[in-house]
């Protein structure tokens, strides 16, 4: 029986009617190099694209118009890593993933349930990624996985500008966000504990300790290099354990945990997925008009947040590929709507829930701590420079 005492819901006569992915993109080049004088090789030839995983789509900012500038692609590409690749790119591996992943939604929501039709249909599903080259072929890998590479009508893939994009925490759009990580990040490697391990670690790979690599440097390579089959340095290998602890320690310290800052850094993201399922369950919403699926491309920053404010982190890095997923449920014969909450593909039980299948409304409230609407992420992102401000006049 449920934590609450209430008889168990009978699954049978529960009906699917939406279901939103939040998903990591898959393996990657690094972002930055580490300061080493043997640099793994990133050769070009890890970016040749596995035929099953090709899927024609086209790019629109949300309104339907031309596509945004990537500004961060444009920096990325002014990194040039030993090899040729540039930094951040979507490899084999990574595409390999993404379409696992896709096959997997498949085998759940067409082959296992008759939820959504085997080949792509523009009118079930709304995508929409970052404005990042990975991310918008990470989701071409997953569309090409979920589809078979079928479809009925335009792949359409919608992005946001830098400066509006809800979708990660925006250091460039919330002031205070962005200030707040700031100092934060530079006072997580003099913290009891990840001091000393960064600086046994540095010191077994040579790296001088005024270079400014942490350990969420450290772990962006080792992650990017173990799931390649290329590690650069013994040190790295030996230590791949203990890095990856401290880059979760380092972003939790990073993050702060407190509910204003969950809600700057993921509150707009979580608003847009409560907004989807109130329009879902709203009687005055046309059936057409509702999609079935919504798949969202975002990033480890995103989804480290995210499952902090889920009350579902398991204090490990999000790895490459992972999904948060959310099923909405209706009973056919009481009409109550339910929430089930997957990570990986496991069942979760979010905040605030009796168990795995939680009442909508007890999910939503859980979730209301951290959710805000855009004129509350407003007030919020410019609080602390309105209180600079005031404090100089």
């Amino acid at each position: 029986m449920p934590a609450d005492g209430e008889p168990p819901v009978d699954r049978r006569l529960l009906q699917l009617k939406m279901v939103q992915v939040v998903f990591r993109h898959g393996a990657r080049s690094p972002l930055k190099q580490l300061p080493l004088e043997e640099q793994v090789e990133w050769n070009p030839r890890l970016l040749e694209v596995p035929p099953q995983t090709q899927f024609e789509y086209t790019v629109t900012n949300l309104a339907g118009g031309p596509k945004p500038h990537s500004l961060f692609d444009s920096q990325y590409h002014k990194t040039v890593l030993k090899g040729g690749m540039f930094a951040g790119q979507l490899t084999s591996v990574g595409m390999r993933q993404m379409f696992a992943l896709g096959e997997r939604l498949r085998k759940n929501y067409v082959e296992d349930i008759p939820f959504l039709s085997p080949t792509f249909n523009p009118r079930e599903i709304f995508v929409r990624s970052t404005n990042m080259y990975r991310n918008l072929e990470s989701t071409r890998c997953l569309l090409a996985g979920l589809f078979q590479r079928q479809k009925e009508g335009p792949a359409v893939i919608h992005t946001d500008e830098a400066s509006s994009e809800v979708l990660y925490p925006n250091f460039q759009n919330c002031w205070s966000l962005r200030e707040r990580i700031r100092g934060r990040r530079q006072a997580a490697s003099l913290q009891s504990g990840i001091s000393e391990d960064l600086k046994k670690v540095k010191e077994g790979m040579g790296i001088a300790s005024s270079d400014g690599v942490d350990f969420l440097i450290l772990f962006d390579n080792v992650a990017a290099e173990q799931v390649h089959g290329l590690l650069s340095c013994p040190t790295l290998k030996r230590f791949a354990h203990v890095i990856e602890q401290r880059a979760v320690d380092t972003a939790l310290f990073v993050q702060g945990g407190d509910r204003e800052s969950l809600q700057m850094a993921v509150g707009p993201f979580l608003h847009l997925l409560e907004s989807n399922l109130l329009k879902a369950v709203d009687p005055a919403t046309p059936p057409d008009s509702n999609r079935k699926l919504y798949l969202y491309a975002t990033h480890d920053v995103t989804l480290l947040p995210l499952l902090l404010a889920l009350g579902i982190f398991d204090h490990k890095w999000p790895p490459f590929a992972a999904d948060v997923t959310l099923e909405l449920y209706q009973h056919q014969e009481s009409s109550e709507w339910f929430v089930q909450l997957y990570y990986h593909g496991e069942e979760q039980v979010p905040r605030g829930c009796p168990d795995e299948l939680c009442p909508l409304d007890k999910f939503l409230n859980a979730l209301s701590v951290y959710t805000v609407n855009p004129e509350k992420y407003h007030t919020l992102c410019s609080q602390a420079q309105v209180t600079e401000l005031g404090e100089g006049e």
